[in-house]
C-alpha cells in the first residue's frame, strides 16, 4: 500500500526562518531508517506558502493567486511517499518520527489510489 504522509504547516514553518540543525539531524536519521526498511519512496520539505502560487480552475478560466495562503494548519510543509503493508504500519512509523516542528505539529497519512480501486465492483 502506498501512502502520502503529510507534515502539516505551522506558524513556525510558514515564517520560513532557519531550521533547527538538531531537528534536521534527527529527521535525517529517521529517513535513513525508513530507507533501510524499504518504506521510503521519496520525500521533502516545502518552502513556506509565501513562495508559492495557486491556480484556480473554473471551466476554461484560470486564476493565479500568489501566496501566502492560510491558515497554516490547512497547509502542507513537507511530505513523504511510503510503501507500507497497511495503515497500521504507517501509523507505527509516524509515531517514531521526530517532531518536525519546534512546537505542536500534525502529520496526516493518506492512502493513494491503486489501479484495483478503479476496477468494476471495487
Amino acid at each position: 500500500m502506498r501512502v502520502m504522509v503529510l507534515v502539516k504547516a505551522t506558524e513556525d514553518s510558514e515564517r520560513g526562518g532557519p531550521i533547527d540543525p538538531a531537528m534536521m539531524e534527527a529527521m535525517g536519521r529517521f529517513n535513513d531508517e525508513l530507507q533501510s526498511a524499504g518504506v521510503l519512496r521519496t520525500g521533502d520539505g516545502l518552502k513556506p506558502s509565501s513562495a508559492g502560487r495557486r491556480v484556480a480552475f473554473d471551466g476554461a478560466s484560470r486564476t493565479v493567486t500568489e501566496g501566502p495562503f492560510g491558515p497554516p494548519g490547512e497547509l502542507v510543509a513537507g511530505f513523504w511517499l511510503w510503501e507500507v503493508a497497511d495503515l497500521d504500519e504507517a501509523v507505527a512509523w509516524v509515531r517514531r518520527c521526530p517532531n518536525p516542528m519546534p512546537g505542536p505539529s500534525v502529520i496526516e497519512i493518506r492512502p493513494l489510489y491503486e489501479p484495483e480501486d478503479f476496477q468494476a465492483g471495487a
